[in-house]
């Protein structure tokens, strides 16, 4: 008689932890690349984002025959915005007509500023998809916990070299209530500020950029954002040195600006409160460009930094720097209404060059 072994067959101690072990190392292959797609995805949306503004902005043109300001003109003397108080309602408000936003454009009230009551409470409270972009990490605003803005507007390369040289600008140009002032001094007067349309882009809308990106503001004050962190990039940093306007020796003072702001100590405090970027969408005046406005001073996700005679919320002759949370570089739409993406080891010559729309910069296609 044959005797059958009860014993059954199955998998061991030591197969089932291979097997597990198999299953770890296929998903820690895996997970970088579904993070990788995933952001790719986000990347490719925000390319979409950029690409409707640049459309809105060519739409707007065509309507009116200038570009948008970058804030209106209102103030204490009834002209140019003043350098503190009301925060005029700026470009992004003027376009939302042409981003399918028209009911919220009918909402705003230009005769009042975008901290005021008539549009606090309406058009300030707004989150405008298409403003922000979706590798943004945080999702609370700064000024506003439901709404901010990653978009910022091109105002132009180092002051040094040519104040106001970029795509989106102030219209006006008030002596002693001008959006081109020195804090504590007279107005700045300047050729570029003023209406202009694509006529007034000689450097060519191709070569121009028109909107970039930036990672919003910290609410009230995180003193950890030091420079060379993922938070350090949302922050702002005294720097003591100053920006001068128009000079004899732009070229080399814009240079020695840019090396004092790379070269601060990884140990240096944030400028308080840190809350200034994306905080405000639809407003700014010529001290908030934090808001929603960006300057062609320092490459690509490199620090901010405040000039001594500039404005921690954000002046003209400070470095408000484009950043994201894209790998390598930042997406911008240029004038013309392409989108590239500008990678952060672009010479800081030819950023400055992309920054400014009719100071004659020849711009190799190599170059960026």
């Amino acid at each position: 008689m044959k005797v059958r072994s009860s014993r059954r067959s199955g998998f061991t101690l030591i197969e089932l932890l291979v097997v597990i072990a198999i299953i770890a190392v296929l998903i820690a292959l895996l997970l970088p690349a579904v993070q990788a797609a995933r952001e790719a995805a986000r990347r490719a949306q925000c390319v979409n984002n950029l690409k409707q503004i640049g459309l809105a902005v060519h739409n707007y043109h065509s309507s009116i025959n200038a570009l948008p300001p970058l804030f209106a003109s209102f103030g204490s003397n009834g002209n140019a915005p003043p350098e503190n108080g009301a925060w005029p309602l700026g470009w992004m408000v003027g376009i939302l007509g042409y981003m399918e936003q028209q009911p919220l454009f009918n909402a705003a009230n230009y005769s009042f500023g975008a901290q005021d009551v008539p549009n606090a409470n309406t058009l300030s409270q707004m989150r405008i998809s298409a403003y922000v972009c979706p590798s943004e990490s945080l999702k609370s605003g700064p000024w506003i916990a439901r709404t901010f803005t990653n978009y910022h507007a091109n105002f132009g390369g180092p002051c040094a070299m040519a104040s106001w040289s970029g795509a989106i600008v102030p219209f006006r140009n008030d002596p002693g209530n001008s959006p081109g002032y020195v804090n504590g001094g007279a107005a700045v007067q300047t050729a570029n500020i003023g209406t202009f349309g694509f006529e007034g882009v000689t450097d060519g809308t191709s070569n121009t950029a028109l909107v970039s990106e930036k990672l919003i503001g910290l609410a009230g004050y995180i003193a950890s954002a030091l420079p060379g962190s993922q938070n350090g990039k949302r922050a702002t940093f005294n720097v003591g040195v100053s920006m001068g306007i128009d000079t004899a020796t732009g070229g080399a003072d814009a240079l020695a600006f840019l090396q004092s702001c790379k070269s601060l100590p990884a140990t240096t405090v944030p400028s308080n409160p840190t809350q200034w970027t994306g905080a405000c969408w639809n407003g700014s005046h010529v001290g908030t460009l934090h808001f929603n406005a960006y300057s062609h001073v320092m490459t690509p996700n490199g620090v901010s930094c405040i000039a001594a005679n500039g404005s921690a919320p954000g002046g003209f002759n400070d470095a408000i720097t484009a950043t994201s949370n894209h790998s390598g570089g930042v997406n911008v739409v240029m004038l013309d209404g392409s989108v590239k993406f500008i990678k952060d080891s672009i010479s800081p010559q030819t950023w400055w060059a992309l920054g400014t729309r009719n100071q004659g910069e020849v711009i190799s296609s190599d170059s960026y």
